[in-house]
């Protein structure tokens, strides 16, 4: 029995001894540090644990992103069981502000030679306090640690002594250069990948994933479970990407595109409640302000930006019933224009509303206001069109007259118009009368005598 079970082993070792090292990529190119792309890298984490990957590389490029979206990625990559390495790259990549924390939180951080990494200096969020205070001090002789220095509030401080001491913390723990992540925080230092190597801000530069894998193999690294030394020597890659649903969120997390989103949801809505009924432009203007709400949600929005976005559509509606004589529109974008830009609070080189596309919404607005009030105006100076109502036309009672005999007075229908109308003798609702004359917006009227031509439409008169 010995000698038939001991083949089997033996075959099973060897097939496990040739399957090679198995290790998971992730991209990230370009993408802000979101709840969307926060959940999509601690899935995958997770993911490359379950199945007993070697490691997990991040390929990094990013402008920077939520503060708590990074911290609760950090969490993911310092829990992690298997290592994992943040790679900056390809050339010309960044990892700035929250790609900064990302990358030093990495048991292994490497970059690409051309890429930068730096400027994590902490950035308000909400247009709440928190907001960043200029790097150099107004009082050059001040202790930029003490209350007020540099022009920032108590609360500016605190949000910045808070993200140095977490810098700080994450550099110590990886063994790297904590008082150049210092500076990245206070000073918003940015260094070039051979100067990160050099201040042992990184572990090693490498031109390519492969590159890095093959110079990864043998190293040592301390994760939660342990110390782990890596096997990445010819292994089988496998790249792990965004499924359409998380894709498609994370195309909403754009402020040009929740921008968009907001204005054609209220203009859809508004149009919708001057039509009868509930039809397309109602549901779509609904649809793209719950996506816009979204977008602003996952969004560092600034309520104030928001705010004048909403006065400024308020305004515009307003122009088509006031008479402001182009006051409102001009006001409304002012507005428009100074809440887009202010709509969500970024560092430099964040996504912001781009102009691009606010201006033209401006204009385009601005061209359908100036529309709308120049037919309004065409209509005012039209003169009444009493002249259709003519002697001899024919109308309808609507209503019973009322008065003393011989002068009797009511409402009649001629046209699709009501009228007010004297007439002799009584007449009843729904009879046809014959209108004699018009004196102002008084008809005087006796009822149809001829039935063949009581018609009720279309002025006619009667044969002589």
């Amino acid at each position: 029995m010995n000698l038939r079970v001991a083949p089997i082993l033996l075959l099973t070792v060897a097939t496990l001894a040739a399957e090679p090292n198995r290790v998971l990529r992730i991209d990230l190119r370009n993408e802000a540090i979101t709840p969307v792309t926060e959940q999509f890298v601690s899935g995958a984490i997770r993911s490359a644990n379950e199945q007993g990957m070697s490691a997990v590389v991040l390929v990094l490029d990013t402008p920077g992103g939520l503060v708590d979206s990074t911290r609760d990625m950090v969490k993911a990559i310092l829990q992690s069981p298997v290592p994992v390495v943040v790679y900056v790259a390809p050339a010309g990549a960044r990892a700035a502000s929250a790609g900064t924390f990302i990358t030093m939180a990495a048991h292994v951080a490497a970059m690409a030679p051309g890429t930068t990494i730096g400027a994590a200096h902490p950035v308000s969020v909400g247009g709440l306090p928190g907001a960043p205070s200029d790097p150099a001090p107004r009082d050059a002789g001040r202790d930029k640690s003490e209350p007020g220095a540099g022009g920032a509030s108590p609360m500016e401080q605190k949000v910045l002594n808070d993200t140095v001491s977490w810098a700080r913390s994450l550099a110590e723990l990886r063994g790297r250069n904590a008082e150049w992540m210092a500076r990245a925080v206070k000073e918003s230092a940015s260094v070039s990948a051979n100067e990160a190597l050099k201040e042992n801000v990184v572990d090693l530069l490498a031109d390519d994933c492969a590159g890095l894998l093959q110079k990864l193999h043998g190293r040592e690294v301390t994760t939660a479970s342990g110390a782990v030394t890596l096997q990445t020597a010819n292994p089988q890659v496998i790249t792990e990407q965004m499924w359409w649903g998380q894709r498609f969120l994370a195309v909403l997390a754009n402020p040009t595109l929740a921008f968009l989103l907001l204005i054609f949801g209220v203009y859809g809505i508004i149009f919708e409640l001057y039509t009868p009924g509930w039809g397309v432009p109602g549901t779509l203007g609904v649809i793209c302000l719950m996506l816009g709400f979204f977008s602003l949600a996952i969004l560092p929005t600034n309520f104030v930006g928001l705010a004048l976005v909403v006065i400024a559509l308020g305004l515009l509606v307003a122009e088509v019933f006031v008479v402001s004589y182009g006051l409102l529109t001009l006001g409304g974008v002012a507005c428009l224009l100074t809440g887009g830009l202010m709509l969500v609070n970024s560092p430099e080189g964040f996504m912001r509303v781009s102009l691009l596309a606010l201006i033209p919404v401006a204009a385009a607005i601005v061209a359908v206001t100036l529309f709308l009030m120049t037919g309004v105006a065409r209509t005012q100076r039209l003169p009444v069109a009493m002249e259709q109502v003519a002697t001899g036309a024919v109308a309808r009672v609507e209503g019973e007259f009322a008065g003393d005999e011989g002068q009797y007075k009511g409402f009649v229908r001629v046209h699709g118009e009501l009228w007010t109308a004297t007439s002799d003798e009584l007449v009843s609702s729904g009879q046809a009368v014959t209108i004699l004359r018009r004196d102002g917006l008084l008809l005087h009227v006796e009822p149809v005598r001829d039935p063949p031509v009581a018609r009720i439409g279309p002025v006619f008169r009667r044969p002589a």
